[in-house]
């Protein structure tokens, strides 16, 4: 059996990380991907961009097997990714998809050191602005819900 204390000490990250998302809108541009939605996200978007079917069209949805991802503009932007005035928005922001609303604590970019490392370089907001301790760090890490 494996205690908390035991779990914390086995984790680089245990004295928590920093991170303030600065709007620069890298993490919803880049190399073609998937920013998986679930059927409750997809109404909750849908509904937030005042649809009354409770559902997204092709120009916002694919589908990928049997999941669900927003789909990309051509340049690789979220379809939802606004520029505007040298500034960048999210036009759902309220109603992310859990993908989005846990970025950067992903196990991808807590492995280690140096892919957290590989995150910041990516994202100016890692390692600056608020503390998230080990508890706030592994409860975004593991949520599967809103």
């Amino acid at each position: 059996m494996q205690y908390p204390g035991q779990m914390v000490k086995e984790k680089w990250y245990k004295a928590g990380l920093s991170f303030e998302c600065i709007q620069c809108g890298n993490c919803c541009t880049g190399e073609p991907g998937y920013v998986w939605t679930t059927k409750e996200e997809v109404l909750r978007i849908s509904e937030f961009l005042g649809r009354t079917d409770g559902w997204l069209d092709k120009e916002h949805l694919r589908r990928v097997g049997f999941h669900y991802s927003l789909t990309e503009k051509a340049n690789g932007d979220c379809i939802f990714l606004e520029r505007k005035d040298g500034r960048t928005g999210c036009r759902i922001y309220p109603v992310r998809p859990l993908q989005c609303r846990t970025w950067p604590f992903w196990s991808q970019n807590l492995r280690s050191p140096d892919t957290w490392n590989e995150a910041h370089r990516k994202c100016p907001g890692v390692n600056r602005g608020k503390h998230y301790d080990f508890i706030q760090i592994e409860t975004t890490r593991t949520r599967r819900s809103w």
